[in-house]
């Protein structure tokens, strides 16, 4: 798949609001597949509904294409319209989002994930394993506050910059960089609070 630098960002939306055909057949190439898998991880996978979802958000990005300054990178900046599209996807259904999957680099957070992602698909106790700390991550993520769940998404499951974070969050680089300190830390201690929860009720 093509990927466009981010540099070139500005210049692909400027070809875009000058009619360019073949920025539009770039745009569509990089872009909607990165954004169709941030919409299914959040549509439980459902890939009619994740298809609808993007269609819908490039529409209403392809009309807003001329309020994007370069701030953030353009697919931070495709993101924000997709989660609203997301949210409003719930709230016809009158459903709650589905909380995804948090990678976090914490080293042994990160090590536990790397060993069980390297588990034979085919071992149903490792499965059951895997499964049970992405359950843990998920429920760790949703009691943290709003603005560390998020900064924490954006960063380690999008690779976005503290920079890009900044930007969607309206707040300076440094407070971004001390939000995502304060939401790591977080984040380490309710893993580690559910995960001795767990094992004690095992034991018990």
């Amino acid at each position: 798949m093509k990927r466009l630098d981010r540099g070139t960002d500005k210049v692909l939306v400027g070809r875009l609001l000058a009619g360019d055909e073949r920025a539009f057949e770039e745009f569509f190439e990089v872009y909607f597949p990165r954004l169709y898998r941030f919409a299914l991880a959040r549509l439980d996978h459902n890939a009619d509904a994740a298809e609808e979802v993007v269609q819908a958000t490039l529409t209403k990005v392809i009309r807003k294409l001329h309020t994007f300054r370069g701030e953030a990178a353009l697919f931070s900046w495709l993101c924000t319209f997709c989660r609203h599209q997301i949210s409003a996807f719930y709230r016809q259904r009158q459903r709650q989002p589905r909380p995804v999957e948090l990678m976090e680099d914490e080293p042994e957070i990160l090590a536990a994930l790397e060993s069980l992602s390297a588990t034979a698909d085919f071992d149903p106790d490792e499965q059951l394993r895997r499964k049970e700390l992405a359950r843990l991550v998920q429920v760790t993520l949703d009691h943290l506050p709003p603005r560390y769940g998020d900064a924490l998404e954006w960063k380690y499951i999008h690779g976005m910059t503290v920079k890009e974070i900044a930007a969607l969050l309206d707040i300076g680089p440094k407070a971004a960089e001390s939000l995502l300190t304060r939401a790591r830390q977080a984040f380490r201690d309710g893993f580690g609070t559910l995960g001795r929860g767990l094992a004690e009720a095992k034991l018990g």
